[in-house]
């Protein structure tokens, strides 16, 4: 899973580059075209899922409860408009995002594993990454804390005057998929 992020990276990419041909008059319309795709985890949305999760290093039952946490995270994803700002055909869109902390719930298997070892290891003595991975990803499945975070989105207005949102930052796309280090902060 060390991969997620570069990955998530070209789901949303993907993502902004399928989406947002709707209703697009305003820098705001492009954003929520573009977060209402998780929501109701369209097509695309999907699709780009599953490039994520076939190229992770897991077994297919891990695989399958990867799946359904990304499928519960984007689902679940809250968000709100604050307000946008325009700059001819450029803008910038504030929004408030809800999503389930990723990022705790890996942070604190990290903590468990090194305080822990002797539990994921196998007959032999040695690490066995298959028990850690089952361990975090039952505690991934559980999770109900939330977590909000601030983004600015932005957004270009294309030659037949429709709105779409730019390709994101990594600490944007870090935040909508809930494994943003806010320790650093």
């Amino acid at each position: 899973m060390k991969k997620l992020g570069k990955s998530l990276i070209l789901v949303i990419c993907l993502i902004a580059l399928v989406g947002c041909n709707l209703k697009n008059d305003t820098a705001s319309d492009a954003v929520a075209l573009f977060l209402d795709q998780y929501q109701s985890l369209s097509t695309a949305v999907l699709a780009d899922l599953e490039n994520v999760v076939k190229h992770e290093d897991l077994t297919d039952e891990q695989k399958e409860k990867y799946r359904d946490i990304l499928k519960k995270e984007y689902s679940d994803l809250k968000y709100e408009i604050k307000k946008e700002e325009y700059h001819n055909d450029k803008a910038i869109v504030y929004v408030k995002l809800t999503v389930y902390d990723l990022y705790k719930v890996q942070k604190e298997a990290a903590q468990y594993l090194n305080n822990n070892i002797e539990e994921f290891q196998d007959e032999n003595g040695n690490y066995d990454e298959k028990k850690y991975m089952d361990y975090k990803l039952d505690k991934m499945q559980k999770l109900t804390d939330t977590t909000s975070y601030d983004v600015e989105i932005e957004v270009s207005k294309d030659e037949d005057g429709k709105w779409h949102v730019d390709e994101l930052s990594d600490e944007t796309l870090e935040k909508i998929h809930g494994i943003y280090n806010y320790d650093g902060e």
